[in-house]
């Protein structure tokens, strides 16, 4: 399996021959890159953006308690966390904590545009971290 390191760089669009627009993102290449990995499906690696302490509405998508009826400042809290027995917290509960700041596996991309003369590759797809983020590409085979 062959692998490109890159940097990603920022998103622009490709406007095709019949008018479709397809939203690509940048990514700067280390190595030299050749021309026929263009229209190959690829694997994309990459730390998501760090979003800090975050409560359980925005880590975990929680709904949150009613609004009314005397619920006070409780409406952002996770409610209960577990019964008498056993008398502790389990592991993997959800709770609040540090979101985002991992590595993260995108499979299914498409690299659109290859550009070798800047050393530059298009993917189409949400490749994972902010601008200027290291990024691995790995190319898989096609099962079509």
């Amino acid at each position: 399996m062959e692998k490109i390191i890159g940097k990603k760089l920022n998103m622009t669009q490709l406007f095709g021959d019949n008018g479709v627009v397809v939203p690509v993102t940048i990514i700067s290449c280390e190595s030299d890159v050749s021309v026929d990995f263009e229209n190959k499906d690829i694997v994309v690696v990459g730390k998501s953006k760090g979003k800090g302490f975050a409560g359980v509405m925005k880590k975990w998508g929680f709904h949150g308690g009613p609004a009314t009826r005397g619920q006070g400042i409780k409406g952002r809290s996770p409610g209960s966390i577990g019964s008498q027995t056993p008398g502790r917290v389990l592991k993997g509960k959800k709770m609040a904590g540090r979101a985002g700041n991992q590595r993260i596996t995108i499979k299914g991309l498409k690299l659109v545009k290859v550009m070798p003369e800047l050393k530059q590759v298009m993917v189409s797809g949400p490749v994972p971290g902010p601008r200027n983020s290291k990024i691995e590409i790995k190319f898989v085979e096609s099962k079509k």
